[in-house]
Parts: structure tokens; sequence; C-alpha cells
């Protein structure tokens, strides 16, 4: 029986009135939308104010993207309407599910688009913050419904309300909702590993949810001086640079805090933020601790298990075709996902293809864990 491919990480586009469709009727004033200006470009909008504008992307053609935005500060009318450049299959799961042959895949799991520009926006603002991922988070039922058990949706939670997070988890459950995107970051000035958080975590294994950290616009790894591209880039260079540093800051404080050694049933996803640096971050990881150990007296926690044997255990990372899984799984052993970023323009449209071509070829019969059962750990399954 041929091993099944499952795709760590897809996107699906939010339509223009979602947000307001699902969120609870007194929350629909902070209710985001898609507007289109004077020029005829749509924009995410959040109140009165425009926070990105809107892209229909395409494998690999990442320059039309700024060719875009150059013309946008040129004031130069749109050429095409958002609407008819829109494919199906970008925004309606049964046609994912449909188009998912072509590439090569048999599931695929999906989290928000333009859900990933907002959440730093929306920080200062708790119960808006909340009434949008809630919207989200409703339509996602949808998704896992007309996917048919082939398109896995992604939640979009935060800690910052126990009570709120408590509830969605067990709503996200009923609806077979299975991952759900938080930020690796502090917690209202707390770290995730802080003891008032472990309520937090047990709810997570207690409704098979899988806490997953994602690239998106969160709270920041580094001060806010740090970040010196203009206010309209889409991405600032740094956070391109340092992709992987808020996930692996997170993950070392779970682990050296002892939070996975007290939940070792907690799964966590690493999605879209790289792969390449999980060597180098082991060996890191276990030697800084055994040396601050040693100098300070004592560990942060009493660890039975050595820091890096909490990762191979309960942490899985998405890596790309270029970053050479096959090598990265003889350095580690295998911990790693296949993803495309399917639509994204960085991301691709012939994921195995890409996997099984060139020198570095890795099939499906050769890594099952790669293709299949890592991301399956982080759906539940066995």
């Amino acid at each position: 029986m041929p091993v099944p491919v499952i795709d760590s990480d897809q996107h699906l586009y939010e339509p223009r009135t979602l947000w307001a469709d699902h969120c609870d009727p007194g929350a629909r004033d902070d209710a985001l939308r898609i507007e289109d200006d004077e020029l005829g470009y749509p924009w995410l909008v959040w109140r009165d104010r425009r926070l990105s504008p809107v892209d229909v992307q395409f494998p690999g053609r990442t320059s039309e993207l700024g060719a875009r935005r150059e013309r946008i500060r040129a004031g130069v009318p749109a050429e095409t309407r958002y609407d008819d450049e829109l494919p199906r299959d970008y925004w309606d799961a049964a046609a994912r599910a449909e188009r998912l042959a072509a590439m090569g895949v048999d599931e695929c799991v999906t989290f928000p688009n333009f859900g990933l520009l907002w959440e730093r926006t929306l920080d200062p603002h708790p119960a808006a913050l909340m009434a949008n991922m809630t919207a989200w988070n409703r339509w996602c039922a949808t998704v896992a419904h007309d996917g048919g058990g082939r398109v896995h949706p992604v939640a979009h939670c935060t800690l910052r309300d126990e009570a709120w997070l408590l509830a969605e988890l067990a709503r996200l459950e009923r609806d077979g909702v299975r991952l759900a995107m938080i930020a690796p970051a502090l917690v209202d000035g707390r770290p995730l590993s802080h003891p008032d958080h472990d309520r937090i975590w047990r709810a997570f294994t207690d409704h098979g949810v899988t806490p997953v950290f994602h690239v998106a616009n969160q709270q920041r790894p580094f001060d806010d001086a740090w970040y010196t591209g203009p206010d309209d880039s889409f991405v600032p260079p740094l956070e391109s640079v340092f992709l992987w540093t808020a996930a692996a800051l997170a993950c070392t404080d779970l682990i050296l805090n002892g939070t996975l050694e007290r939940h070792p049933d907690l799964r966590i996803g690493v999605v879209e933020l790289s792969a390449v640096w999980v060597p180098m971050y082991l060996m890191m990881l276990d030697g800084g601790a055994d040396f601050t150990a040693k100098l300070n007296g004592r560990p942060l926690a009493e660890l039975p298990l050595r820091p890096s044997e909490y990762f191979r255990r309960q942490v899985r990372v998405s890596s790309f075709s270029y970053e050479l899984p096959a090598r990265l799984i003889r350095q580690t052993g295998d911990l790693y996902m296949a993803c495309s970023d399917y639509p994204h323009s960085e991301g691709t449209a012939t994921p195995l293809a890409d996997y099984t071509g060139g020198a570095a070829a890795l099939a499906p019969d050769d890594a099952p864990l790669f293709f299949a059962d890592n991301v399956g750990m982080l759906l539940g399954r066995d």
C-alpha cells in the first residue's frame, strides 16, 4: 500500500465578509473586512484602518507582488479585479480537496491566509482580537466538513484569555478541528512555560488540539527598533532572516522550564519557519543546558530526559525541499514534515515532484514519517 502524502502547510483565503458573517453580532463593528480602494485595489481593513493590500498570489511569482505595491504607491489604477483573479480552490475547501491530486498530495493542513497579517495590530484590543479569531475558527468547521477529511483547517487562538480559549478548544474538538495557530511569544509578559498556563496546556491535550507556530504578524522576538524597513513593507527583512528565532525561543522555554515534561502528550508544530536550524539548535540546547546547570549549580527544572529528547519526542518541523530534508533526517532523525505553502508566491504547486527530484531525492516509501506520520502525530493519529 503506498504511503500517503500529507502537506503540512497550505493556506485558504478568507472570503471578503468572513469575519462579519461569523463573529458575534455585537462584535461586527470590530470585524475585519476586505474593501476596494478608489483605484480598485483590495485591502484588508479593520475599523477605518487599511492593514495590508490583498493579493492573489501564485507560486513562484513573488516579484509580481512587489510590482503591484509599486503601482499602488504610484497611484496607478488596478489592472484586474481581485474577485475575477481568485481561483475557486483558494477559498473553497471542496475545490482544494479536488486540487490535491494534481500536486501529488492526499491530504493537506490549511492555515489562514489574511489571518497571518493582523494579530499584532489587534493585540492592544483583546475583544477585537478574539472576536476575529472566533470568526475564523467557526468557519473552520465548514472547511473541515467541505474538505471531506482531506483538508484539515488550523484554528487561530490566543492564550491571553483563558476562559475564551477553553471555550474555543471545546468547540474546535466538537467541530473536528485538530490544530490551532498560536504565537510563540510572551503572554502579557509571562513566558509560555509559566505555571499559570498549565491548565491551558492540559486543555489542548484534553481536547485533542495541537498548538502550532507559524510565520505571522505576531509579537516580535526583538525590539521594534531593529525593524528598520518602511511602514508599508509587507515583510520586514529582519523577520525573513531570523524566521526561526521565535519558535526556537518558545521551544527552549517549554523544554527547559519543564512544560513538556509535565505534559508529555502535548505536541507542538513548527510550520513555515524553516528547518535547517534544527540540528545546530539541538546541539546548543543540550550544550547550553548542561553548561548553565554546572555554572549555576542547578538546572531551571529537573528533567529526566536530555532537553533535545523532549524536542524529538514532542515537536515536529516543516521542511521545504530546498532545505534538503534527507540530510536533516540523517543529522537528527526524522522530525520533519513535507510542505508546499500553496498557493503563496514563495511556495510550490508541485511539492511531491520537488522532493522526489534532484540529487537529494526523498520519496514517500523511503520516508513515511516525513510525508505522513509526523503530520499525523500533530493531527492526533496513532
